[in-house]
């Protein structure tokens, strides 16, 4: 018996047109021998679906588009393979479960109801649904296949979360004579994980003593991706996993484990955090039915990578650079913003902002000095970027272009970033990586150009090695306001992801009280610009966004 692990990018909403799209590649596994066709958990309606399982009519609709699958599989003669597909179905209690319906022979089978229903992180699925009661198991050709809805597999370990269960459903599952286990997931991209759940189905395979098979969503959705991950371990610790970011069906034969495992590929965390943006760009604009982007180039670090992903996501046709040289930008800057352009091929415009500044400047001046509040220092600097961020928003109204911001998880950390300024835009995709992390991205896309899909190195090496800056007065640097990168990053690693107090990271990182202190209250005094944000894309554990969920009204740095 072949088990086909199917990855699937479902548009979140529109269980019609992802039932079509299911039904096809169902059919091409089961008539490729596949005598089970696995999707992801929540496959029709897409993931996550948040409060639209409140909406009246919406479990319905999903459960209609399920039997529309069945009948359809049946039509085209390949209703004998069991299908698992994921969905929001009605409960006993009249509140939905997370469900995995098994469709086969033209009807719907059997439903399990995912039974460990996670709420930490961006996770609140006890607010939507029941959970479920016990184990399901079906018969496939010769083997009993135990189903899992993704929390039923991981039981929190793949988020530091392991401990809060005391229920087992893969155990129940084969004490329910399961000979197979099968996992559907959603479980959003963070890296690192991809190795945790290898590990994971590998030791739950040990342990249990039969071979489990996982297979996760593809895609992006808001702020989160999925990596379309496929992998299944055998007790002998034989394993295999398929090539992530793909939606070729995975198939697999439980029944004759490899001789040797496959090497693991695609974990360097620079690989990882490429491939993850690249797909969270791509899948945002096309689900929400944009054909191009637009983003400022400054000739920095961050607007060169953010470019650079934006081409390999949709293309260099569909993109446009905005150029917005003030009176303190440099010759060097807009050289780099230039180069930039002509190595990803994309347009580039230069739309000045020193005579907008100046008039401005003087105009708010002239009416504030009743008040005695010229425009000088920060506000003079604030009004350059919120010039600049009025330029992309002029683009994107006369264009239909979606604006790309460009700040990075250690500038939205600290609140180095203008409100209406530099954080104007619909999509963050750099919001969720330090700015060390960039700085190493940068090199390993440019290491790794051909790979890629670029002729030549896409980042300019002056855009690497220059300090960096705002160029928002005269001989700025970044340094001038924050502390090293790598002192920075190392607090908010403590602070923001680990939680861990003043005196831990003091301790563990060598940098001083009074730094690790004042760096930490700042982090807690951004949460209000943070929920003005665009969407950040997550790519780790702890995000900024819907997962981190502070006050903004509290005594911070404590």
């Amino acid at each position: 018996m072949r088990i086909a692990l199917a990855r699937f990018d479902a548009l979140v909403g529109d269980p019609d047109g992802n039932a079509l799209r299911l039904a096809d590649v169902a059919e091409r596994a089961a008539k490729a021998g596949a005598g089970c066709v696995a999707f992801p958990e929540l496959a029709v309606c897409g993931y996550p679906p948040r409060d639209l399982l409140q909406r009246a009519g919406f479990v319905e609709r999903c459960m209609r588009a399920v039997e529309s699958l069945a009948a359809a599989l049946a039509a085209r003669g390949a209703g004998g393979a069991a299908v698992l597909v994921g969905t929001p179905a009605p409960g006993p209690s009249g509140r939905p479960m997370n469900a995995v319906a098994v469709v086969r022979g033209g009807r719907i089978e059997c439903l399990h109801a995912k039974r460990l229903l996670p709420q930490y992180d961006v996770f609140d699925e006890p607010r939507h649904f029941d959970a479920g009661a016990g184990p399901t198991v079906i018969s496939v050709g010769d083997a009993r296949l135990g189903i899992l809805a993704c929390e039923d597999l991981w039981r929190g370990a793949d988020a530091a979360a392991s401990g809060r269960y005391a229920v087992d459903p893969a155990a129940d599952a084969v004490a329910a004579g399961a000979t197979v286990i099968v996992a559907v997931s959603a479980s959003p991209f963070a890296v690192g994980k991809s190795a945790l759940h290898r590990e994971i189905v590998a030791g739950a395979a040990r342990r249990l003593g039969v071979p489990v098979c996982s297979v996760n969503a593809l895609g992006a959705n808001d702020d989160l991706i999925f990596d379309g991950e496929a992998i299944a371990s055998w007790p002998s610790g034989a394993r295999v996993a398929a090539a992530r970011w793909s939606d070729a069906p995975f198939l697999v034969a439980c029944a004759a484990p490899p001789v040797a495992s496959a090497p693991a590929a695609g974990d360097d965390p620079n690989e990882e955090r490429w491939h993850a943006l690249r797909t969270g760009i791509e899948g945002y604009v096309r689900k929400t039915g944009h054909q191009s982007v637009a983003l400022g180039l400054s000739g920095g670090i961050d607007s060169a990578v953010v470019a650079a992903l934006a081409a390999a996501a949709l293309g260099g046709d569909r993109v446009t650079g905005l150029a917005m040289p003030s009176i303190h930008s440099s010759d060097g800057s807009r050289a780099d913003a230039f180069d930039l352009a002509k190595r990803l091929g994309i347009r580039c415009l230069e739309v000045p902002i020193a005579a907008p500044h100046a008039a401005l400047a003087a105009h708010l001046s002239h009416h504030f000095a009743p008040i005695d509040a010229p425009i000088a220092g920060l506000a003079d600097e604030n009004l350059q970027s919120r010039l600049r961020g009025l330029q992309l928003m002029a683009l994107s109204n006369a264009t239909g272009a979606l604006i790309l911001t460009t700040g990075n998880r250690s500038e939205h950390a600290t609140g180095y970033a203008t409100l209406y300024g530099d954080m104007c835009g619909a999509l963050a995709p750099i919001g969720d990586v330090l700015k060390t992390d960039v700085w190493s991205m940068a090199r390993w896309a440019n290491a790794h150009h051909r790979a890629l899909g670029f002729d030549v190195a896409p980042i300019p090496q002056s855009s690497i090695d220059k300090p960096p800056s705002a160029e928002l007065r005269p001989d700025q640097t970044d340094q001038d306001s924050l502390p090293p990168y790598e002192a920075l990053d190392a607090i908010i690693r403590g602070w923001a992801d680990r939680e861990e107090d003043v005196a831990t990271i003091t301790r563990t990182t060598g940098i001083d009280e009074a730094t690790v202190a004042r760096w930490a209250r700042a982090i807690d005094l951004a949460e209000y610009k943070r929920l003005q944000a665009p969407i950040i894309l997550r790519t780790g554990a702890r995000a900024f966004g819907r997962g981190r969920r502070m006050p903004i009204v509290m005594r911070p740095g404590q």
